[in-house]
């Protein structure tokens, strides 16, 4: 592991794929089967190719079929996410953080040191920490992590089976003309390449949630959602279709162009409240975040 991350591997193909031209040494295949933007000139004469013994693969190193080849890719430098990763709770087979907005749950794409992820396994000492599911970058609150593959299974089914009670809280405007408590029930479609969800009319129902105005202060409301599904975006698309978007959301109602490193407005929206009954011991599980709305840079 290196900064929270393990190897990247290739192989090269198995014996009964023979190429026409087969390549002469490993050097030339590595060239060929990775993307110009990697440097292998430098990675080659810095051994940074090994083979399975941890031996380094050279350059000139006849080509073998059926052979891994590992190494750590270079990141890139990446602006570091302001906030504190508090850590609510943490036993041998669970981990559970209170995020900050604009931290990415996994690493991926843009955000890969700095991810939940990434960070806490270095400082945990935890290689093999996962998340159990899904709490967008710039949703700010609770996420639950398994600390080993061997829990990863019976915790990952409680989400998939919707056994998991989960809160949040939003700030967002009040509207008078609107009776709640509500549930909003529709049928919403993330279609790649936008970014935002679509709702689609007559469709079956496939997302749901309750939402209650729990206190307000001047024009704004601090808002209780209970979802009973997980959709994406579910609750930014819901309290939006009641024409009460949540306060400095950058995609509804209107997509807006904001820097990867602007962090002054997070999202008002925080996941509060995770309860459950524990697949392993029968225990009932419950627990809260550390924040609380308005959320502040």
């Amino acid at each position: 592991m290196r900064h929270g991350l393990g190897a990247a591997w290739l192989r090269t193909p198995d014996r009964d794929k023979p190429r026409p031209d087969p390549w002469p040494t490993m050097g030339a295949w590595l060239r060929e089967r990775l993307p110009e933007r990697v440097d292998i000139e430098r990675m080659l004469a810095e051994e940074r190719f090994v083979h399975d013994d941890l031996s380094p693969v050279r350059d000139d190193e006849p080509y073998a079929p059926h052979t891994f080849v590992w190494f750590h890719r270079d990141l890139p430098e990446e602006v570091e996410v302001p906030g504190q990763i508090h850590v609510v709770h943490r036993d041998d087979r669970l981990v559970v953080v209170d995020k900050p907005a604009f931290l990415s749950s996994i690493p991926r794409g843009q955000h890969v040191r700095q991810s939940v992820v990434t960070r806490l396994r270095a400082e945990l000492d935890l290689p093999e920490l996962s998340p159990l599911h899904r709490l967008d970058r710039i949703t700010s609150g609770l996420l639950m992590l398994a600390t080993t593959r061997q829990w990863r299974g019976p915790y990952q089914s409680l989400f998939q089976a919707g056994t998991v009670h989960k809160t949040y809280w939003a700030l967002a405007p009040v509207r008078d003309d609107l009776e709640l408590p509500a549930v909003v029930r529709n049928h919403l479609v993330k279609r790649r390449g936008s970014w935002q969800v679509d709702v689609v009319p007559d469709a079956p129902v496939n997302a749901e949630t309750r939402v209650e105005l729990e206190s307000q202060v001047g024009e704004q409301g601090v808002y209780r959602l209970t979802p009973r599904t997980g959709r994406t975006h579910q609750l930014r698309v819901h309290l939006h279709g009641l024409g009460i978007p949540i306060v400095d959301d950058p995609l509804y109602p209107d997509v807006l162009d904001v820097a990867v490193d602007d962090f002054s407005r997070p999202l008002q929206l925080l996941a509060g409240e995770l309860a459950f009954t524990d697949p392993v011991d029968g225990s009932a599980r419950t627990f809260r975040s550390v924040r609380r709305l308005p959320l502040t840079s």
